[in-house]
């Protein structure tokens, strides 16, 4: 696609081959949007929030924080996709609304390998099976037989419709033999009210959403995904340790541009999400919320995103889950 300034071609202006470079030295001259594509409470709010003031401080330039929530994050995305490739608009992205739900979903509204620019991963974090503090249920064992008992009498809450957590929980139900009622919400905070309030019965959500229940005893942690347990609960199991394997995987976020963003522009924003990544105070906050701290550069992330891509699109074919 060419490109137009003042209605003329590059092609037809060489003066202006020496523009990019220039506006890359003043970048940025103007406030930057950060696109949030989950609604407060949720892990990617949470995170956005905890980086935000220290990319406004590494730019020199005021990061705002743009909430645009709905069908399991992609509505935002789609938003930054089209956004000007200016670097003026970024993105705090997932597995989630970028890999997962462009698997199973039939009707793309954007294209994640070819439509973004990435920056930088952010951090990586497990999901968790979290039930209300009232709930009956103890184990993953305890759940299991509730709902073979009583078919399509549970039902578990997801953070939307096509994103990791619906996708996990229809995994975790046919790797166990049970039928759940899906209940999707417009991100992980709303589904936790629910479940504290007891009308769902269980959610897989990222480990930040569930965190204020979990820690003041409102909820209950059954498992985690990952290889490992948790730093933040070392008493509640892994699911391959409560007898469910194959949830090995953690959920990632990272801070991504629209494509076709100028080299230097997109070095200057790697410089300064790594940066805050590096801080003390930043990283313990992450840590604090279950976080990985996972600061990369471009083509170390760009290279990540192509093998998660490959890798889920895979899995959903061979599991057959598709949405639309």
């Amino acid at each position: 696609m060419k490109r137009r300034v003042f209605g003329f071609a590059f092609a037809a202006c060489p003066l202006l081959g020496a523009a990019a470079p220039a506006l890359a030295q003043t970048y940025p001259s103007r406030p930057i949007r950060l696109i949030v594509p989950f609604p407060p409470g949720g892990s990617t709010d949470t995170y956005s929030r905890i980086i935000s003031p220290g990319l406004t401080e590494a730019l020199g330039q005021n990061v705002v924080l743009d909430n645009r929530a709905g069908a399991a994050g992609s509505l935002g995305a789609e938003l930054a996709s089209k956004a000007p490739a200016d670097g003026y608009t970024i993105v705090l992205g997932q597995d989630s609304n970028l890999v997962v739900g462009q698997a199973v979903r039939k009707k793309k509204n954007y294209n994640t390998l070819a439509d973004f620019t990435p920056i930088s991963l952010v951090v990586r974090t497990p999901q968790v099976l979290v039930v209300a503090d009232k709930s009956p249920l103890r184990t993953l064992k305890d759940l299991i037989a509730a709902s073979k008992a009583n078919p399509g009498k549970l039902s578990f809450a997801s953070a939307g419709t096509a994103g990791s957590s619906h996708v996990m929980g229809t995994f975790f139900n046919r790797a166990v033999g049970i039928d759940t009622l899906h209940v999707p919400y417009k991100g992980g905070g709303p589904g936790m009210l629910d479940l504290y309030a007891g009308r769902v019965s269980y959610m897989i959500t990222s480990m930040v959403s569930s965190l204020g229940y979990a820690r003041d005893g409102r909820a209950r942690l059954l498992a985690v995904t990952g290889l490992k347990r948790s730093h933040l609960f070392p008493d509640v199991p892994t699911f391959a340790e409560a007898g469910v394997a194959g949830f090995e995987t953690t959920i990632w976020h990272g801070v991504l541009t629209p494509a076709h963003v100028p080299k230097d522009v997109v070095t200057r924003l790697n410089h300064a999400v790594v940066k805050v990544l590096a801080q003390p105070d930043v990283q313990k906050k992450l840590q604090f919320e279950g976080g990985m701290v996972s600061p990369s550069t471009a083509d170390e992330f760009a290279a990540f995103l192509r093998t998660d891509v490959a890798r889920w699109e895979q899995m959903i074919k061979q599991t057959g889950i598709s949405i639309d």
